[in-house]
């Protein structure tokens, strides 16, 4: 019993220092998406409510497939723990394989979408801009998960730092990117709405060629000699990463999913109730990466402990990575009810009147998304420790019968049943 405290202190400390560094990467990655609305929001409400469309199709899409290629940070961290190198060399090649082919699918649907848009009975406008910013970020599909396999070698192996800063300096590519295509910057076309999808692409691009050039070189990756014999795949291994990545991938697509058809039926409501929607949407998802970040820490330290046959050490890393994520959503949530207004004046001028519906609306559903922050910091922190046990499936089914059988089900009767419009949409998000 005496030995009880120093084992959380050590465990606390070990998770919050292989964490930081991932919520720093997660930030920077999900701010990109900020700067996209933040430039999207100073061409107007119309632009706004397309980027919200698009990136909701676009982000659900590639959350699908980057979550069967995180299948790869698992497999090397329970590798590493069972101090068998080769395997974990083996598993990031077949998971930049994963992300190859996931990601020529990935761009070829995204450049399918115009006929869907028509399908969803959005605002012509909207339909329209949206339509060319998927085309455009579509290109970048590929670039995105071959960075999502890289990353989760790096965390496999808790050398996340390379990753911090790779994502940091993308932000300011991102930037200098949108400056460039959205406005037509230092002699770029100006493409408004869709000059945001191709500042994406270029972002995508960035990390994913930063992030090679350090595994390629870097001595504490380039020893696990990871693009040699990258030539063809290694289909046992391959098989295996599949089998444990598809369920993570339809967790993620099931969660994100819902937040996309949520958006398509916000999208049926108006312009402005689709502007409001991708804010708050917006600030939930940065704090979601906080926690998703610890999750990705614990799936680590519960790897490394699985790996090497430790059953308490699989038990206190998953349970301080629960309750440190599900204690920073405590905190968050406490912002988002006290602080709306300061929040949604990153996005609007809270004091011009063309916006004013929309920053009211706003800020309702800004108040229900700090109710449901609570329990999603407690589903991410576990399916994170599971993950870190290879054990996919359980989180998945879960997922499906709580986001799609319940969450939709609830959102669309209060939604369209009972006329409570949005934030009837956001009640179910939180049921």
């Amino acid at each position: 019993m005496t030995d009880a405290p120093f084992s959380i202190r050590r465990e606390v400390r070990a998770t919050l220092i292989l964490a930081g560094p991932v919520v720093i990467s997660q930030l920077a990655q999900v701010s990109m998406g900020f700067v996209d609305t933040v430039m999207a929001g100073r061409l107007g409400p119309t632009a706004l409510a397309a980027i919200g469309l698009g990136s909701s199709i676009s982000f659900t899409l590639s959350l699908l497939f980057l979550g069967v290629v995180m299948a790869t940070g698992p497999m090397v961290s329970q590798a590493m723990g069972a101090q068998t190198p080769a395997v974990a060399s083996r598993a990031v090649r077949q998971g930049l394989w994963a992300a190859m082919g996931l990601g020529i699918i990935g761009l070829v649907l995204l450049k399918l979408a115009g006929p869907m848009m028509a399908l969803m009975q959005q605002p012509p406008a909207v339909q329209e801009l949206a339509t060319g910013y998927l085309s455009a970020i579509a290109w970048g599909i590929p670039a995105f998960l071959g960075f999502g396999a890289l990353r989760a070698f790096a965390e496999g192996i808790e050398r996340p730092i390379p990753v911090t800063i790779i994502a940091l300096s993308a932000v300011g590519v991102n930037i200098v990117a949108n400056l460039g295509f959205v406005f037509g910057r230092w002699g770029l076309p100006e493409l408004g709405a869709v000059g945001v999808g191709w500042a994406s692409t270029t972002s995508f691009w960035y990390l994913f060629g930063a992030m090679a050039l350090f595994v390629r070189f870097k001595p504490e990756f380039a020893r696990f000699h990871i693009f040699r014999g990258l030539r063809r795949p290694d289909w046992p291994t391959l098989r295996e990463l599949l089998r444990i990545g598809w369920p993570i991938g339809l967790t993620f697509g099931i969660e994100s999913g819902l937040f996309m058809v949520t958006a398509i039926l916000m999208g049926t409501l108006g312009a402005t109730q689709l502007a409001a929607h991708q804010i708050a949407l917006q600030l939930a998802a940065m704090t979601f990466m906080v926690a998703l970040a610890v999750s990705l820490a614990g799936t680590v330290r519960v790897g490394n402990a699985a790996g090497r046959g430790d059953l308490e050490g699989v038990r206190w890393a998953g349970w301080t990575a629960t309750v440190v994520g599900t204690s920073f959503m405590v905190i968050s949530a406490t912002a988002f009810l006290t602080l709306p207004d300061v929040l949604i004046g990153l996005f609007l001028d809270v004091d011009d009147p063309v916006s004013a519906p929309v920053v009211e609306l706003a800020v309702v559903l800004l108040g229900i998304a700090g109710v449901f922050q609570l329990v999603d910091g407690i589903q991410v922190g576990a399916a994170g420790a599971l993950r870190g046990l290879k054990d996919t499936l359980a989180p998945m089914l879960i997922g499906l019968v709580a986001y799609w059988g319940i969450g939709l089900t609830t959102g669309s009767v209060l939604a369209f049943g009972l006329d409570m419009g949005a934030p009837g949409l956001w009640w179910g998000l939180v049921v």
